[in-house]
């Protein structure tokens, strides 16, 4: 008995470490590389990609290389169930076919609400992932990522660069979460919900820029709940390209457009030299006519395009808490709409950006109606009939505003009715030859009270003498 126990411990040890050396890696630690995939940027590793999804893996991951693909990787989550391509930030797949590299196809086809997703949804297809690699575009079509059906897609640290489109979401979708990217130096979109039924998207901490057709881009549709917070949006269009914006939401064409919008606490400027560039653009009627809106544009820093917030034909929009400057056309241009609450906010003219002297940094309201316009500080409008414009609107409440060493006049009401300007501080230190506080040009029954303090010479820095 002495003998036996030392001789079984011997054989239980020589078994394990014979097991440990010849095992396979268990399926949660096994990489692309386990299914053939080279990752040296030069062989074609496509099939090795879709043979990792198709073995129901779940955790797809990609160690650190270039992986070359031709044609697009694509997840049927349905067949293959829950899963998730995953890397540790050091991993490159080059797209250097048509298509995007990886397509995740799901079946959802209910809403966000619990009761509406079905079974097999749950089991099957719930939460895709994509987290920490970079894609880039080796091809005039490539694109990043596509999504279509799922239910609560997930895409997490990704650089995506150098493709057609960054982001392609399609068809259907609901609870998307995008955070923390980089959509960058893409000649189409950044994020591009491309005439999808999608409601509950979120958009959080990422860097989207130089993208040369949008930042953040809606068109058609049914979109609601979209929320872009604590983002980074510049320069997301071409020079030579079609008008876009920083973040564009155009509602035409949708079967119910989009709605139930927060932009909020993001910095957002670039490119003044493109065409009828803007940095928010909300267009909201959808293909019904019907005007879409519930939207907050709220504590942005706005700067360096043709126009930096542009609301068209929309009802139901906050636009508060902003800084704007060098709008080199308008600042703020609302047209067709109604149900407005706008301010308080601060336009400036910063004598330390030298490029903004060419900037007109307008301020209009063309056709609206039921507007509450409080609390806006406008300095410097330059080159245009007035510091604030109200053309061809009714039952319009301005209160509270100072409106400062503007060209034109102070105020311009053209063709007003039912409306007001009261307790604004409206001047001007070197008027020019004609100037006056509020002109009214073919109104009815608008009130006017505002008080205009005596010109005075700009005061001297306080260590002057």
């Amino acid at each position: 008995m002495r003998t036996t126990l030392p001789v079984l411990l011997a054989c239980l040890l020589t078994v394990v470490v014979a097991t440990g050396a010849t095992a396979a890696a268990p399926p949660s630690l096994r990489t692309v590389r386990d299914f053939g995939a080279v990752g040296d940027g030069e062989a074609d590793d496509t099939a090795a990609f879709q043979q990792a999804v198709d073995a129901r893996a779940g955790d797809i991951r990609v160690p650190r290389g270039r992986y070359r693909l031709t044609r697009p990787v694509v997840v049927d989550l349905d067949r293959v169930g829950p899963t998730s391509v995953e890397g540790t930030g050091s991993a490159t797949i080059v797209m250097a076919g048509p298509g995007p590299a990886l397509r995740f196809v799901g079946t959802h086809g209910g809403t966000a609400s619990p009761r509406t997703v079905q079974p097999n949804v749950w089991d099957r297809q719930r939460s895709p992932a994509v987290v920490g690699v970079e894609i880039v575009g080796a091809h005039d079509e490539a694109d990043g990522i596509e999504a279509a059906g799922t239910m609560q897609l997930v895409l997490d640290r990704l650089t995506i660069r150098k493709a057609r489109h960054a982001v392609h979401l399609v068809e259907r979708n609901r609870n998307v979460i995008v955070t923390a990217c980089h959509l960058y130096e893409n000649r189409g979109v950044g994020l591009y919900l491309d005439d999808v039924n999608l409601h509950q998207i979120n958009v959080t901490g990422c860097h989207i820029s130089y993208n040369g057709g949008g930042g953040v881009v809606v068109r058609a549709g049914n979109v609601r709940n979209l929320h872009v917070t604590g983002c980074d949006i510049e320069g997301n269009m071409a020079a030579g390209g079609p008008p876009t914006a920083n973040v564009l939401i155009d509602s035409r064409g949708g079967s119910a457009g989009c709605g139930e919008v927060a932009v909020v606490g993001c910095t957002i400027q670039h490119t003044h030299g493109a065409p009828d560039s803007a940095n928010v653009r909300f267009i909201g009627t959808d293909a019904g006519g019907v005007p879409r809106g519930n939207v907050v544009i709220a504590d942005n820093v706005l700067s360096d395009v043709q126009v930096n917030v542009h609301v068209a034909k929309a009802r139901g929009v906050s636009v508060t808490g902003n800084t704007f400057w060098k709008g080199y056309a308008h600042n703020l241009l609302v047209e067709d709409s109604r149900g407005l609450v706008v301010g308080p906010n601060l336009f400036d003219r910063n004598p330390a950006y030298q490029a903004e002297k060419d900037a007109r940094a307008a301020i209009v309201f063309r056709r609206c109606a039921d507007a509450t316009v409080t609390g806006l500080h406008i300095a410097g409008v330059k080159d245009a009939p007035a510091g604030l414009v109200l053309q061809d609107c009714r039952r319009c409440n301005v209160t509270g505003c100072t409106i400062l060493d503007c060209d034109g006049v102070g105020v311009l009401l053209r063709n007003v009715s039912g409306s007001r300007v009261s307790d604004c501080l409206i001047g001007h230190d070197d008027p020019p030859q004609g100037w006056r506080p509020v002109v009214k040009e073919g109104c009815e029954n608008v009130l006017i009270d505002a008080a205009v303090p005596p010109p005075a010479s700009a005061p001297q820095n306080a260590d002057q003498p």
